[in-house]
């Protein structure tokens, strides 16, 4: 992977293919190989920009505490390194949050927005106060209740959830802990989204337990020109579960 210097961290990031640029945002906590099957499907189309976002992968953080703007500012940096001006960006749950807020603040950079089993909406008290819990014992005991608790919840597929454990066993704990906290602060988007020009793909699988598909219901509600791709027996990761049908539904950003 590559790597720049940006807002104090290392940001790593991969760039394949040709046609319109589009970032593809991973969740948490996981990293950039989370679309690896879907890379081979959209690199004909699409001038892609992988990253693994701050802490994740092969990207360091910082131990401060940031904001889903902070990583906004981050994917800012690498586009004008890239001399990329305008992108179409995709994201991954967290990294919808994240597509979300660059969206935002950089409106006049994003050609297209795809959001993949991601929501809207802001955390009510209960669950940003279970984010912080959950930040608070990977700082005591580590990853491993986290890994535990989610892989299930990733998927019905056991040799999916194999894939998802990994990479979440191959990340730090400074990572899990800085998201968490930037993932129960994060603005609400409604608003945004009712307000929107550009092309949106929402896709989501009907098996989703971490984000249930109602969430992109409500976003489809919002925005009446988006174009809704509902994965039947698909969970929370259709990049995996389902590649071909999550590329078909990106590749409406082009």
């Amino acid at each position: 992977m590559e790597k720049i210097n940006i807002n104090g961290i290392e940001l790593a990031y991969e760039r394949v293919g040709k046609g319109t640029p589009l970032i593809l945002l991973h969740g948490f906590p996981l990293d950039h190989d989370a679309w690896e099957q879907v890379i081979p499907l959209l690199e004909n189309d699409f001038d892609l920009i992988v990253p693994d976002l701050r802490g994740f992968g092969s990207s360091t953080t910082t131990h401060t505490p940031y904001t889903m703007d902070d990583i906004a500012s981050d994917l800012a940096g690498l586009l004008d390194h890239l001399k990329v001006e305008k992108t179409a960006i995709a994201g991954h749950s967290m990294g919808g949050y994240a597509a979300l807020a660059f969206a935002r603040i950089y409106s006049e950079r994003v050609s297209g927005l795809g959001l993949v089993s991601t929501q809207a909406l802001a955390d009510p008290p209960d669950r940003k106060e279970g984010r912080y819990k959950s930040a608070a014992e990977v700082e005591e005991k580590g990853i491993d209740g986290v890994v535990t608790a989610m892989t299930t919840k990733f998927s019905s597929d056991v040799q999916i959830q194999r894939t998802a454990r990994k990479m979440m066993e191959g990340q730090q704990p400074a990572a899990y802990i800085g998201a968490l906290k930037a993932m129960a602060e994060r603005f609400d988007s409604t608003s945004l989204l009712a307000s929107s020009a550009y092309p949106i793909v929402i896709i989501h699988g009907t098996k989703d337990v971490l984000i249930p598909i109602e969430r992109g219901h409500e976003m489809k509600r919002m925005i009446s020109h988006a174009r809704f791709v509902e994965l039947y027996e698909a969970g929370h990761l259709p990049m995996l579960e389902a590649p071909q049908e999550t590329a078909d539904g990106l590749k409406h950003l082009a």
